[in-house]
Order: structure tokens, then C-alpha cells, then sequence
């Protein structure tokens, strides 16, 4: 049974997903004081609650799976930052509990480790970033950002230690699971530099494509 119950309007028919486009916009249209105040953290918060949005009601399962948030973390999240989003899935149905498997785990140990303060909100990027990591396209893209670049302020903002040791604009989910190897005492690369690397575009090429939401918006 889906979880999820948008608005009639925003159906195509019965057992449709919501229009990605319309959740997106719903949401930022009907912002919070705070959300009004700071315009791009609105923004990436949108874009990720509108892609665990349309990805759950299409699996028929919660939020929480997409976006690794507990029911109180988006009680909470979207009470201060988007509560239009809350017409589009069933909080009660959401878990109390998310459990994390050892790579998440790692993930967001380091992505705590240095994020910029101990508010709330910083937790809760950092989750978000961490499921969304193990999805498999560019990270900027499972985030449902429109570009990378708006990835690279994401981490220059809630995490700016971290993001200053990327000095290369090495790819950022393979940045952060180098660093995780660098925190091991070990490495997976097996060339000296990233220079003599045969496979330096893997790490460093171009990140291009089309945005998640972009791909649901012209459905």
C-alpha cells in the first residue's frame, strides 16, 4: 500500500506518482519565515524531499527510506522549513527509527564529524546526503539538485573543512569515500598520484547530465 497520499489535483490517475515539478514548487511556494530568510537552503531541501517524495509514493514506501530521516527528524524539518510538503506523505506512517547499514554508517560519522555546527539542520543534511549517496548516479543528481555547483556550495556551507580539502574538485562522492579511506590508513587507489592515474576522469571528469528532477519534470 503506498504511503504517500498527494493531492487529487496533482494525479494523473488512480496509483500515479504526484508531479515532481508541482511537489517541488508547492513547497517552495508556501515557505516558512526561515525558509523565505535562507533561499538556498530552502531550496536544496525542496529539491531533496520532492525526490524521496516522488521515489517513495512510486515504491510504495516511506520517506524515510530516501531520505534516511526519522518521523521526528521531518516532523520537525518540515514544520521549520517546508510544511506544504507534509500534503504529500503520511507522517504517522513514517519509522522512528532508521537504520543504517556500515558504509552509511561511516559516511555519516565523517560527514558529522566535520559539519559546521551541532544544530539540527547540519544533522540533517548530513543524513540526507549520506542515503542519498547510495544511490548510484552523481551525487548532485540523487540529491535532486539542478547542478553540481549547487552540490559544491551545499558542502562549502554545512561542511566547509571537509569541502576545503577537496582542492582538486575531485568528484564529491568519490572525494568522500576517498577521505574515508585516508581516515583508515589506507587507500584504494592504486597510482602514485592522481596525475599518473589511468583512470583520472573517473575521479575528476565532468559531472554532466541531467538533473533527477529534471528527468521526473518531463514526465
Amino acid at each position: 500500500m503506498n504511503m504517500l497520499a498527494p493531492p487529487h489535483e496533482l494525479i494523473a490517475g488512480a496509483g500515479s506518482a504526484p508531479a515532481a515539478e508541482a511537489v517541488y514548487l508547492i513547497i517552495q511556494e508556501q515557505r516558512t519565515p526561515r525558509a523565505r530568510a535562507e533561499p538556498f537552503t530552502a531550496h536544496i531541501l525542496a529539491c531533496a524531499l520532492t525526490i524521496g517524495i516522488v521515489e517513495a509514493y512510486e515504491s510504495g514506501g516511506t520517506l524515510s527510506i530516501g531520505l534516511g530521516l526519522n518521523r521526528a527528524e521531518l516532523e520537525s524539518l518540515t514544520a521549520e522549513w517546508a510544511p506544504a510538503a507534509r500534503r504529500f506523505f503520511n507522517l504517522a506512517a513514517e519509522p522512528d527509527h532508521v537504520s543504517l547499514d556500515e558504509e552509511e554508517t561511516q559516511l555519516h560519522e565523517l560527514l558529522t564529524r566535520f559539519k559546521c555546527d551541532s544544530a539540527p539542520l547540519s544533522g540533517w543534511i548530513a543524513s540526507i546526503i549520506t542515503r542519498r549517496a547510495m544511490a548510484p548516479r552523481h551525487l548532485w543528481q540523487d540529491l535532486g539538485l539542478f547542478e553540481r555547483a549547487e552540490l559544491t556550495r551545499l558542502m562549502k556551507d554545512w561542511f566547509p573543512t571537509l569541502a576545503a580539502a577537496n582542492v582538486a574538485n575531485m568528484k564529491w562522492k568519490k572525494f568522500l569515500y576517498r577521505q574515508l579511506c585516508e581516515l583508515e590508513g589506507f587507500s584504494l587507489c592504486a597510482a602514485p598520484t592522481c596525475r599518473d592515474c589511468d583512470d583520472f576522469d573517473n575521479c575528476f571528469g565532468e559531472e554532466d547530465g541531467a538533473s533527477a528532477l529534471a528527468r521526473l519534470f518531463r514526465r
